[in-house]
């Protein structure tokens, strides 16, 4: 009887005890006692920098977060493993500038803006007039953290496929071009965006064009002629903004300029950037182009191939071969017996339900999303 009152005692005391680890365990985990290993030396500097500040560091947290609201910017940049130095001199000598147009989705946005954040690059953001006044805070709060990081000075209300869209990157453009930051490329990238090559291999590419514009284009195929022939009305709809085509007739493009198609996604120098914001055959083209239909994928590629600039990296028409830098999201709507069907790539009508059975993503898009994929952008669904 001793004997098994001893055994119960001894369990018992061998499970409280169990309890009592696991309890610590626990609370040692909630209150961030066990440290992490910091894979950055820039993050380990500046968290070098919060202790001797003073400021509370919470090591044991592995999840990125996404608000500022119990943050500092000091512990903010360090809990989601922004690059806070300059992590090579061929970076430094080479800054970028980047145009990012978003409306939605911040935790997209700001996994964007973290993998392409550098402190020697510099960052417009556009935000559109339509977007949720919680999404403009959340965006503004973040930028505040960055010194190399602002909102467009001018906004648009966005449209999809409409002069909007063009003239939001041409807000940040004019920002950026008066930006005291010496960068030698600007990107523009949609919320929908994100990078395939670290910064340092999207600089050793764009060094290798030699100060030349990366505006893939063609001639334009027979389903896109109609964009820039006939007038589109951009409407402001509450509920639904679109790109209203109508049967009248457009002018033709001033200076005797041959329209080209492309990407919307570009990189172009400083110089040519100047050349866009100011040259008078670049507004002509610019008024020219409100009243077609997404003007974005003619504009750059357009005033990149006319007579006396040319310092395009692609011949017009030609098959590129380049390294992909990016992916992104788009979407193209076509309607086949008066039903509208999401298209991953601009195909021609009357292809697009059979394209889409067969999962055809890549092999059958017309030379339309060939300059896209010329860009390296994988087309999947769409920015709206």
């Amino acid at each position: 009887m001793g004997s098994w009152n001893y055994r119960c005692l001894f369990s018992l005391s061998v499970f409280v005890a169990l309890m009592f680890v696991f309890i610590y365990n626990s609370k040692l985990w909630e209150n961030n006692h066990f440290p992490r290993v910091i894979p950055n030396a820039s993050v380990l500097a500046e968290v070098c920098f919060q202790i001797v500040s003073g400021e509370n560091f919470y090591p044991a947290y592995s999840l990125r977060t996404m608000t500022l609201e119990n943050f500092t910017c000091s512990q903010y940049r360090v809990q989601n493993h922004y690059i806070t130095e300059t992590l090579s001199e061929e970076e430094a000598g080479f800054p970028l500038a980047f145009i990012m147009t978003v409306h939605k989705d911040f935790d997209t946005f700001e996994r964007l803006f973290r993998a392409i954040y550098t402190p020697q690059n510099v960052y417009c953001v556009h935000v559109d007039k339509k977007a949720s006044e919680t999404f403009k805070d959340a965006v503004r709060q973040l930028l505040s953290c960055f010194p190399n990081a602002f909102l467009a000075s001018k906004t648009e209300a966005v449209v999809y496929a409409g002069f909007s869209r063009l003239q939001a990157d041409l807000n940040c453009m004019e920002d950026l071009v008066a930006s005291e930051v010496p960068w030698k490329f600007v990107l523009n990238t949609c919320g929908q965006d994100f990078p395939l090559k670290t910064n340092r291999e999207i600089v050793q590419y764009l060094k290798g064009f030699i100060g030349k514009n990366l505006t893939p284009g063609v001639l334009p195929p027979s389903h896109a002629i109609g964009r820039t022939k006939y007038i589109h009305q951009e409407l402001l709809n509450a509920k639904n903004p679109y790109v209203r085509f109508t049967p009248k007739l457009k002018p033709p493009a001033p200076h005797n300029m041959t329209i080209y198609f492309g990407t919307a996604y570009v990189a172009l120098t400083r110089e040519f950037a100047n050349f866009v914001l100011k040259d008078q055959r670049s507004l002509n083209l610019l008024s020219w182009s409100k009243d077609t239909y997404s003007p974005d994928e003619h504009f750059w590629v357009t005033l990149n191939r006319i007579p006396g600039w040319n310092r395009s990296s692609f011949s017009p028409g030609s098959q590129c071969t380049g390294q992909r830098l990016r992916i992104v999201k788009c979407r193209h709507i076509e309607k086949e017996n008066g039903k509208e069907f999401l298209v991953p790539c601009q195909m021609p009508p009357g292809r697009a339900t059979s394209e889409l059975s067969n999962g055809m993503i890549w092999k059958l898009c017309t030379e339309a999303a060939m300059v896209t994929m010329c860009m390296a952008s994988a087309s999947m669904e769409t920015e709206t």
